[in-house]
């Protein structure tokens, strides 16, 4: 059985001879993340990045980081920190994009690169929600303020980048050879911005990007963020069609035997934690087999995927993700 068809059956929630595996981590600086087109070397840089991963651990599918290209374009050129928001009437700069746009056609081609590296295998592009993108590039507390200051012309402003961040998702997938996009998204502060308010003026933008990639795929994740401890109420996400779905299980103290009902049945990723401080970093093989045993005990071996609760630590060895795919069996 390929990696493809092995993940296909847990996304579809059939047995598997062993549970898929994937971890991920990023490959250019973080001050480098938003300059793909300013330095179009970050972009072999993610690719040899990618390569050497695949060369030293085969992993059973991919989640294709969006090095280069965090963010969004602001006024049609590529998104810099230092354009400057500094008022909110300078959401006006964020207006829907076109395939044709540079910082589209170069995340294209970055990943039909990635994409062809590893045969019969699953490649999910790494998507980030229009607020997601938008706080990257004002901060948390721009965003917040914004919010409260308008909170319709900062919905009206998460629309338009939705427009453009729809075409990145259906442009990878169509142009680039990607199976499905794996959509980060979160609610940047529960304790100032309430489920309802984010039902109401944030989720309108996630719905536009997911729907636009499940016209092009029946294939994409939703990530939902719990980055450096930000939580979330899982239940507030049940609205989000997805194939399979993938949350801070160690933030947010819901286990993936409890978000799998709480999303339908749906295939499930995750279960470990993602810190320097956490065995999938720092432990022995011992440690991380047993952590990967009681995953499994708790889950189950039907529609799960093996994972982290997010982003890995770049210097995590390989060998540890191959322990936790050969304690799969």
């Amino acid at each position: 059985m390929t990696n493809r068809e092995l993940l296909l059956e847990a996304l579809n929630n059939r047995a598997v001879e062993r549970l898929p595996a994937g971890f991920w981590f990023h490959f250019v600086a973080d001050s480098e993340k938003t300059k793909g087109l300013e330095r179009p070397e970050l972009a072999e840089q993610s690719v040899k990045g990618h390569r050497r991963f695949f060369e030293q651990f085969h992993p059973d599918f991919v989640k294709v980081m969006s090095d280069g290209f965090f963010g969004y374009p602001q006024k049609g050129e590529q998104v810099k920190l230092d354009l400057g928001v500094e008022k909110i009437g300078d959401l006006v700069k964020f207006q829907p994009v076109a395939e044709d746009h540079p910082w589209i056609q170069a995340q294209i081609a970055q990943v039909k690169k990635i994409t062809a590296l590893q045969k019969d295998t699953m490649y999910f592009y790494n998507i980030f929600s229009p607020s997601t993108a938008l706080k990257r590039i004002i901060g948390l507390e721009a965003l917040i303020t914004y919010f409260r200051e308008d909170p319709s012309l900062l919905a009206d402003t998460l629309l338009r980048m939705a427009e453009g961040i729809a075409v990145q998702s259906r442009s990878v997938i169509q142009k680039g050879g990607a199976d499905g996009i794996y959509l980060s998204a979160q609610n940047h502060d529960i304790t100032r911005i309430t489920d309802d308010e984010y039902r109401r003026y944030f989720s309108p933008a996630d719905h536009l990007v997911l729907d636009a990639a499940n016209e092009v795929s029946e294939n994409n994740i939703l990530h939902i963020c719990g980055f450096r401890g930000c939580k979330n109420h899982l239940d507030a996400w049940t609205g989000y069609k997805a194939k399979a779905y993938n949350w801070a299980v160690n933030v947010e103290g819901v286990s993936l035997a409890e978000g799998k009902k709480l999303f339908g049945g749906a295939a499930v990723i995750g279960g470990f934690a993602n810190t320097a401080g956490d065995p999938i970093y720092r432990g022995s093989r011992a440690e991380i087999e047993a952590c990967t045993k009681a995953i499994i005990a708790e889950a189950g071996r039907k529609g799960v995927i093996l994972g982290a609760d997010c982003t890995v630590p770049d210097d995590t060895p390989f060998e540890h993700f191959e322990w936790v795919r050969e304690s799969g069996n």
